[in-house]
């Protein structure tokens, strides 16, 4: 089994320290970086399978450092995790938007921390089974490429958004109710607030439109045939 890789990022160092301890001494493979900037590089030669991001960094926030990881296309597409001390509301949303695969509020508990980790880790290795191209009107999901394609532009998605969008596109016209939504897509040992499902249903009638994803007030979501848009 190879061998994970986890970059813990925070500009205070006990957190580096003390977080990067309980990690390699659960046999994780660990680098740490004190900015966001540094993150993005390391990002690129260590290429970590999990990063570990505080939120609140000056120069460039764990919120920008996120966006532009997860824009850059040609990385690794690390599963990020956000450790944060401000309010839940806002910091959540914001992350989610930025990409983030999961969310922990300091200070840090190892056991919850490492609990996260393998649970994303599972999650993971799910879904790297082999996937074929899904086409349906004018979308083609490419899971091998990680990428929606509408009418011959192709778009790559975060890893939450993709997954949701899969999870819809898998049969037009079916509502999905949030629970479900949540335990397909989050699972469920990953906890997140009310928000999260509508903030990335958000995000994916910005990027396709409005219509191809219907609210069913009460209930949930569905996608719906571009046939019947």
């Amino acid at each position: 089994m190879e061998e994970t890789k986890i970059l813990i990022v925070d500009d205070e160092k006990d957190i580096l320290e003390f977080v990067g301890y309980n990690l390699e001494n659960e046999g994780y493979t660990v680098k740490k970086a004190n900015n966001g900037y540094e993150a993005i590089e390391l990002n690129n030669s260590f290429k970590p399978d999990i990063i570990i991001l505080d939120v609140m960094m000056p120069d460039l926030d764990g919120i920008e450092t996120c966006y532009q990881i997860k824009q850059d296309t040609g990385n690794n597409n690390p599963k990020i995790i956000f450790l944060t001390a401000r309010s839940e509301d806002y910091s959540e949303i914001s992350g989610l938007e930025a990409g983030a695969d999961d969310y922990i509020t300091k200070p840090v508990r190892p056991r919850v921390l490492l609990s996260r980790i393998k649970a994303i880790m599972r999650r993971g290795q799910q879904n790297e089974e082999v996937k074929p191209k899904v086409s349906y009107g004018e979308f083609t999901i490419d899971w091998d490429k990680y990428i929606v394609v509408k009418n011959d532009e192709a778009r790559t998605l975060p890893r939450k958004e993709m997954e949701l969008f899969g999870l819809l596109f898998s049969s037009p016209g079916k509502v999905f109710d949030r629970e479900t939504i949540m335990k397909r897509v989050w699972g469920s040992e990953v906890v997140v607030g009310d928000r999260t499902i509508d903030v990335h249903i958000r995000k994916l009638r910005e990027k396709f439109g409005e219509h191809y994803f219907e609210t069913v007030k009460g209930v949930g979501y569905k996608f719906v045939s571009p046939d019947h848009v």
